[in-house]
């Protein structure tokens, strides 16, 4: 862990998702990053957008923006999460899940 003094920790986790698994919704304060580093999976936002990665791409997610990410239906996925915390926190709002029908309208613009 590597510490900012104004900012506070910079926090870091591998996560991994079987195939359909996602995170429920949530936003980061200051923002997060993602280093895909294995399989297919999403990131979605609250417009209805999403986009697909793959291993060796980066995803920012910015201050605030509420989001959800995991693997496709049919790939694992892996990510190295980044958030700096808050100073109280890793600074995460956590939300609702993500519904099937917001999961499948993702896959469907997404081509999985």
């Amino acid at each position: 862990m590597i510490t900012h003094p104004r900012l506070g920790a910079l926090l870091q986790g591998l996560v991994r998702f079987t195939p359909g698994a996602r995170t429920n919704w949530h936003s980061h304060a200051l923002g997060q990053v993602l280093y895909i580093t294995d399989g297919v999976g999403l990131v979605g936002a609250r417009d209805g957008k999403a986009i697909r990665v793959s291993a060796g791409e980066i995803v920012k997610c910015p201050a605030g923006e509420e989001h959800w990410h995991g693997a496709t239906g049919t790939n694992l996925m892996a990510h190295i999460a980044l958030v700096v915390g808050d100073g109280t926190g890793d600074g995460t709002t956590r939300l609702e899940p993500v519904t099937d029908e917001q999961y499948s309208a993702a896959l469907a613009t997404t081509n999985d």
